[in-house]
């Protein structure tokens, strides 16, 4: 039943990506041609290439010339056919597409004679088509990884108390469920009796894990810790917070609809202008210039030759591939050509908080001992803290082993006690290392100290000896050191930016206030982010997002450019459109300026190929120009908007 709903879902997933891909890149055709049209495009090249090698102006040259047309443009004739049919159908209005226009253009090259013009023509543009398909890619995994992730088994705890291991979908509300150290938590529910401590980072993105004990609630897919415990189900598997996730990615993907660019804005008219102007051109040629009717439609095909978009159609798709390859080459992938196009138009950027902003573990920060603890005395305590959190497995002992160095190596029998802590006994005298409930008697400066680092943020453990608490370790998920850059950079370009974190809205603000950011929004479930990011939208306009984990799926897909850093999860990765690898968030900065060019160039190139246009347009009418000039002129504005593209590939300045 289960392989059903997703090879269901899949079916409708990939029709919505081919209903949405219409509107990405250049021409607004994102067709999977398979590898037979890439086959017969290079054959025609071939032959293209050949007919050079052959007599000129000879029936076999102009055969391999009609050869190199037919073959290579075949599925751009075939999509300017087919597409324009199905584009008039869903819009009720006749919509051409460029690919119409460049076979119209090259058929009125052959009739005039003109075999190597048409055949170019084609090639040309066939060319640009396929390296824009390259560029876009086709389908994005994270429907499946997702699932991966998803619980499959629990161990129900029967009547007679024995238990047995069943699939998650079997379960029912009031089900009494088993868990053991390390095992993946099956649905939500509360716990009913034990305690331990679960890593909630697929739900809420905290890398610090929670300690959870009788009546606490606990949630589906998150990782358990060393303890065991039993808890009763009280939600049913298709109604988690884990699958509230996975509903959320799916609609998201589902409704997902990009910003078309301005090309593809542009193509339609522009084509039904041409496909208009033509057929008056050459019925009105005899009656207005009193050209005789083999003159007024050899004008006609050179009007059709140079108004065909070669130009314009390699405004484009070059410069945004130099541009994914320059940031490519840096560390930023983009997933395909219109999301690098629209981020030079956001007007707002989400950040998620752990792993994004920060560093995505914990560091030690503060440590204090008290006043009457002489130098000698506290690195005796600094080596009895190593001992002890050597013998333990979370991210707060790595934290404390980091930011501490022992003098002397000490041999220690540690304890890990539910509610206590790490303790153990050393030449008769007691050591524990706990949260600061886990102590009754607290000296008032170790309190001062404690309310001090909480409203920073800061996770704070004590340590005690014979139950006296001597020292205190602050710990604080500490900003990434690019943040502060980026969001500086952000706010020079007028954009807003804020924080969401699952995190208390005191450890956020904290964060926040150290590099300089907007607004923090705390204390927020997945299912809230993605609302958050519509929020955002309604309020500024286009907006960005950068994540890395499980829960920022659904804020990723919804915002128009959602960024997942390269060291976060598979999922985050495969939904986000773009990917800064090593979590350099200097990279966004860098992506957003390669953007600006890209605009800037792209607008250069449409003004510049439609005055060309305009200009042979003219010099036809009134005679001054042949068909060779056509095409001298034609090719080379083509080139001179190529080379305007690739000067993408220049680095931009950091």
């Amino acid at each position: 039943m289960e392989t059903t709903k997703v090879d269901k879902h899949n079916h409708q997933q990939n029709h919505a990506h081919h209903e949405h891909e219409h509107d990405h890149g250049c021409h607004g055709h994102s067709h999977s041609h398979g590898k037979s049209p890439i086959v017969l495009f290079f054959t025609g090249l071939a032959a293209f290439i050949l007919a050079f090698f052959l007599p000129a102006d000879s029936i076999l040259q102009e055969i391999f010339f009609i050869s190199a047309m037919l073959m290579s443009g075949y599925h751009i004739m075939m999509e300017g056919v087919v597409d324009t049919i199905q584009s008039t159908k869903r819009k009720r209005k006749f919509s051409p597409n460029v690919h119409i226009l460049m076979s119209l253009a090259a058929l009125g090259a052959a009739i005039i004679g003109q075999y190597e013009e048409g055949a170019l023509l084609i090639i040309i543009f066939a060319a640009a088509h396929f390296l824009e398909e390259y560029a876009e890619g086709r389908s994005k995994r994270e429907i499946t990884n997702l699932l991966k992730m998803n619980p499959t088994e629990a161990r129900l705890i029967g009547a007679d108390g024995n238990v047995k291991t069943v699939a998650v979908s079997t379960l029912k509300i009031g089900d009494c469920l088993q868990v053991l150290n390390g095992d993946q938590v099956a649905t939500d529910g509360v716990i009913l009796s034990g305690s331990t401590s679960i890593d909630e980072s697929s739900i809420n993105g905290e890398s610090i894990p929670r300690e959870k004990t009788v009546g606490d609630e606990v949630f589906g897919s998150t990782i358990n810790g060393t303890g065991t415990f039993t808890m009763e189900v009280t939600k049913d598997s298709s109604d988690t917070l884990f699958a509230k996730i996975l509903q959320l990615v799916n609609q998201s993907q589902a409704n997902l609809s990009k910003t078309a660019t301005k090309i593809q804005t542009l193509e339609p008219y522009y084509v039904t202008a041409v496909l208009v102007l033509v057929p008056i051109f050459i019925l009105l040629g005899p009656t207005i210039f009193n050209w005789d009717w083999n003159e007024s439609f050899y004008r006609g095909m050179v009007f059709l030759i140079s108004a065909s978009p070669c130009a314009l159609a390699a405004s484009a798709v070059p410069a945004t591939l130099s541009g994914i390859s320059n940031l490519a080459k840096r560390g930023v992938l983009f997933k395909g050509g219109s999301y690098l196009s629209n981020l030079a138009g956001i007007q707002a950027v989400a950040f998620d908080k752990t792993g994004t902003l920060t560093q995505g573990k914990p560091s030690v920060t503060d440590t204090y001992f008290i006043s009457s603890t002489d130098n000698n005395m506290q690195q005796k305590y600094i080596d009895m803290i190593v001992a002890m959190e050597k013998t333990a497995n979370h991210p707060l002992a790595n934290a404390i082993l980091e930011g501490f160095s022992a003098e002397k190596i000490l041999d220690l029998t540690v304890e890990n006690e539910i509610g206590k802590g790490l303790t153990t006994t050393y030449e008769g005298d007691s050591y524990q290392i706990g949260k600061p409930e886990s102590f009754e008697h607290i000296p008032m400066e170790i309190k001062a100290h404690n309310e001090r680092y909480a409203k920073e943020g800061k996770t704070v453990v004590y340590f005690a000896e014979n139950d006296q608490v001597k020292g205190m370790i602050a710990m604080m998920d500490v900003p990434n050191e690019h943040a502060r850059t980026v969001i500086s950079y952000l706010k020079s370009q007028n954009i807003h930016t804020t924080m969401i974190t699952g995190d208390a809205a005191l450890t956020g603000e904290a964060v926040g206030r150290q590099i300089g950011i907007d607004e923090v929004i705390g204390n927020v479930l997945p299912e809230n982010k993605a609302q958050i990011i519509k929020d955002q939208q309604a309020k500024y306009g286009s907006v960005a997002m950068l994540g890395d984990g499980v829960n920022d799926a659904p804020a990723l897909v919804t915002a128009d450019i959602g960024v997942a850093m390269g060291d976060g999860t598979d999922v985050a990765i495969d939904v986000a459109d773009a990917v800064l690898m090593q979590n350099d968030l200097t990279k966004f900065s860098y992506a957003h300026k390669v953007s600006k060019r890209l605009d800037r160039v792209v607008w250069q190139n449409i003004i510049f190929s439609m005055l060309v246009v305009v200009l042979l347009v003219t010099l036809n009418i009134l005679g001054k120009m042949d068909i060779t000039i056509g095409v001298i002129a034609h090719e080379g504005s083509t080139l001179i908007v190529l080379f305007n593209g690739l000067r993408l590939l220049i680095p931009s300045k950091e």
